[in-house]
């Protein structure tokens, strides 16, 4: 299917583990955040590591590059985040040369996604290859694998249905909040957090919802305003956070944070509230639940209650990635 030629005395690893087999709590020890990916790719430099990329999400972190023995790569994983070997050993899984090149094109054109067609992944693929070799650990072999996977990805959206349902984590959410409360139109919605996803989820809520009682906090208050600007809608302090929590009838939280940012202490709820947390690691606490009429629904609950394009997409989608 993909003949990219390899070494004899290399070998091409794809290590990581994903929403197939680890829950949320696991992939958030593994999870590694921008800070955490450099340090990486230096410690991969300074090993003697020819070439990699790691990319890391809500739904999955991975690593692709050579090795004499998988367990270097699983090792700068560990290193870098707050999984352990054995947790790595039962919940991820390695895949060598052909193998490995096969999942990269699963993976960067949305067919390993838990949502049917997430293209999001790809732009990270893009940046971590980019990242990877500003540091001088990407190599000739991984360019083209890397442009190879981006082509993909953009001929599976132009010549299938492919990018026609809910192909991402941020338009599955919003229509999760529609599905799941009624008069939505009409209700406060405030969104935490105004990253990547937060600003997906931003603008899909904005289109889908035909809301004008959303509201956006971030801890930089700036990058919120921008957003805000560009949808006319409402921008607060993060100092007040718990306050606008209170007015809400659903909140979306997007964050970035390595804790919970969001706990029972600071919930002192009037009605019910509909939470969606949609961060890898949790960032809302667990302990929520235990106040009465708060509903707390995770990315792979979200995930699980909406496919994107139908199943039946991967015959035709496979099908073209083959020829």
């Amino acid at each position: 299917m993909h003949n990219h030629s390899l070494s004899k005395h290399q070998t091409f690893y794809a290590i990581g583990l994903s929403y197939k087999k680890a829950e949320a709590e696991i992939r958030g020890k593994f999870s590694l955040d921008n800070a955490s990916k450099t340090l990486l790719l230096k410690q991969a430099k300074a090993e003697g590591i020819d070439s990699l990329i790691v990319t890391s999400t809500c739904n999955r972190t991975e690593i692709y590059g050579f090795a004499e023995h998988p367990f270097q790569l699983i090792k700068l994983l560990c290193d870098n985040s707050d999984g352990t070997v054995e947790d790595f050993q039962q919940f991820a899984y390695i895949y060598k040369n052909q193998e490995a090149i096969s999942h990269i094109f699963r993976v960067g054109t949305g067919l390993d996604s838990q949502i049917l067609g997430d293209f999001e992944i790809i732009s990270q693929i893009k940046s971590s290859f980019n990242e990877a070799k500003s540091i001088g650990v990407a190599n000739a072999f991984m360019e083209r694998l890397v442009n190879s996977v981006i082509q993909a990805s953009k001929k599976i959206k132009n010549e299938t249905g492919i990018s026609s349902g809910a192909t991402s984590v941020s338009f599955a959410s919003v229509q999760y909040i529609i599905k799941n409360v009624e008069d939505i139109s009409n209700k406060n919605i405030l969104l935490f957090g105004t990253g990547k996803i937060g600003r997906n989820t931003c603008e899909n809520l904005v289109k889908h919802t035909k809301n004008d009682h959303i509201t956006l906090i971030n801890r930089t208050k700036d990058k919120a305003e921008k957003i805000a600007g560009k949808f006319n809608l409402i921008v607060k302090d993060y100092a007040d956070l718990h306050l606008e929590i209170q007015k809400a009838d659903v909140l979306v939280v997007a964050t970035g944070a390595q804790n919970p940012t969001v706990d029972a202490a600071i919930l002192n709820l009037k009605k019910p509230l509909l939470i969606l947390d949609l961060s890898i690691p949790m960032n809302v606490h667990e302990n929520v639940q235990s106040i009465d009429g708060v509903t707390l629904s995770l990315i792979t609950r979200v995930g699980r209650q909406l496919e994107g394009a139908p199943r039946r997409l991967l015959v035709a989608v496979e099908a073209n990635m083959a020829r």
